[in-house]
């Protein structure tokens, strides 16, 4: 399946893990490394100390006019200066999942203005959203980020400013691994 991703977290990997905070909920187990695979859990033979998988979707909150926004300026990751990444596992909590679509979108977006505090750190910060709710992981989302690392401070606006939003009301689990790529 192409969209499907693994993220498992070990002692080797692409990516050294430089720090591990928990600003909701349970931790994940300390790891010194993550690899990140195209490829479901079930075909992985190295599985770490644990692993995170997710799939690639649609933008599902977004309208056209966002998503052209977001295209117009978004990079792609792996780019050669991203040496910098956070891997930010979210669950929400069951008031967010009882919503209907609309009120999730009201709060995600006309509250919480979700893609316009991202579009300000675009394109230095290059990130994928990976569902997991549908494969019944212990998260609902993992998303990636890749940025410069003269772009941390950047990127920790950008947490700092999502994480002071009505949306973040609804989270109940959430892990902030920082890593550094491995040359």
């Amino acid at each position: 399946m192409k969209n499907h991703y693994s993220f498992v977290g070990g002692n080797k990997g692409s990516w050294r893990v430089t720090s591990c905070r928990t600003f909701a909920g349970a931790p994940l187990a300390p790891v010194q490394a993550i690899e990140v695979v195209n490829a479901p859990a079930a075909d992985l033979v190295d599985r770490g100390t644990w692993v995170l998988q997710g799939f690639t979707s649609n933008i599902r909150y977004a309208t056209t006019d966002e998503l052209i926004k977001l295209r117009a300026v978004q990079e792609g990751l792996s780019r050669p200066a991203a040496r910098s990444a956070a891997l930010i596992p979210l669950k929400k909590t069951p008031a967010w999942w009882a919503l209907s679509q609309d009120e999730r979108r009201a709060i995600f977006e006309e509250q919480s203005h979700h893609t316009q505090i991202g579009l300000r750190f675009l394109p230095e910060i290059a990130r994928q959203l990976h569902h997991c709710r549908d494969l019944g992981e212990p998260f609902d989302f993992v998303t990636w980020f890749e940025f410069a690392p003269e772009h941390t401070s950047a990127f920790n606006d950008l947490l700092e400013q999502l994480r002071a939003t009505t949306e973040w009301q609804y989270v109940e689990r959430e892990v902030d691994i920082r890593l550094a790529r491995n040359d």
